[in-house]
């Protein structure tokens, strides 16, 4: 894979865009590592996509050996986590942020490789790179359509199990404020693109399948006017928007640099996007439910939005559900 820096990646997406070429991308989450590729120059042995429908697989193509799906997770050590969370949580009291996200790298074991993976998840947006990584995200990230630019901010997940689980996520005070805080943050975001920013959808509840169970996760729906002559400058309303409000927190630029001091891995390209153009419509996802292979180790990256109102054990809790893949 040939990557591209951010200013390269701007030049060479506004180029594509106004010529109304087709061209997929993945942007790390530090926007250091860009990758933009026509379609027809990709290579289905190093690299999978199915985005929502924009798809390089073949159906059927592949045929892999019948075996039971084995997983196991090792998650980091309550201590371990507590010290980032503290780290965290005394920014967040100091006044210097009102909402971070933290994440953890957590080893796991499984009998199913990379590929396998990503041809056995159920998940809208999918990506397999040889040897990299795979990721199954249900988050979208932006979407372009008909001159408009639409965004869906996911923040609140429960086991859906739970009883009256519909009711409590939604009546949680913690959940209701992290959640009004991204959907402004985004809205803001939006701002800077396009006119007419609206929110749509408000808190919206969609249910997911893992091989845990079942999850609902709260979302809402952004929506702002671009500007005709959109397509020229589709690189910059991309970098413009990054890194994605829902996975760094608020404000943007200081709660960065809290994950930098709190975290104690590299994110690499989890929590990046990832996306596809076809000429007249754009769809992108956040690179999150995201397995990492780094050497002969697999590392599952989760996390979740800590506030002043986060309980230490809840949120704990909340990474490790997360760890998981949707095979059901």
């Amino acid at each position: 894979m040939i990557f591209y820096n951010k200013e390269e990646a701007v030049r060479y997406m506004n180029q594509l865009g106004v010529s109304g070429r087709s061209f997929m991308f993945i942007v790390d989450y530090k926007q250091e590592h860009v990758w933009v590729a026509e379609p027809e120059s990709i290579d289905p042995d190093e690299l999978l996509y199915d985005l929502n429908g924009f798809s390089n697989v073949i159906t059927g193509g592949i045929k892999f050996p019948e075996k039971p799906f084995e997983w196991e997770t090792l998650p980091v050590s309550y201590e371990t986590y507590s010290r980032s969370f503290q780290t965290v949580s005394g920014h967040i009291h100091a006044g210097n942020s009102y909402l971070v996200n933290l994440t953890c790298a957590t080893p796991v074991r499984t009998n199913l490789t990379l590929e396998e993976i990503f041809y056995f998840s159920r998940s809208t947006y999918k990506l397999w790179v040889k040897d990299r990584f795979v990721v199954f995200s249900p988050e979208i990230f932006v979407r372009i359509e008909d001159g408009f630019i639409y965004s869906y901010p996911m923040k609140g997940t429960i086991d859906a199990s739970l009883p009256n689980a519909r009711e409590r996520i939604l009546a949680d005070k913690k959940e209701e404020a992290e959640h009004a805080t991204i959907v402004d943050l985004i809205r803001n975001d939006l701002s800077q693109v396009a006119s007419e920013v609206t929110v749509s959808r408000y808190r919206y509840i969609d249910e997911l399948q893992t091989n845990k169970g079942r999850l609902l996760q709260v979302s809402s729906e952004i929506r702002g006017k671009l500007p005709d002559d959109w397509k020229g400058t589709l690189g910059d309303i991309l970098f413009c928007l990054l890194p994605a409000g829902s996975i760094t927190g608020a404000p943007k630029k200081k709660t960065m640099e809290i994950i930098e001091e709190a975290e104690t891995y590299e994110r690499g390209f989890y929590t990046g996007v990832m996306g596809y153009f076809d000429g007249n419509r754009l769809d992108s996802a956040v690179m999150i439910r995201f397995l990492e292979q780094e050497g002969n180790r697999l590392l599952f990256k989760s996390g979740g939005g800590i506030t002043s109102q986060s309980d230490l054990q809840s949120e704990y809790n909340e990474m490790k559900q997360k760890v998981y893949v949707p095979i059901y």
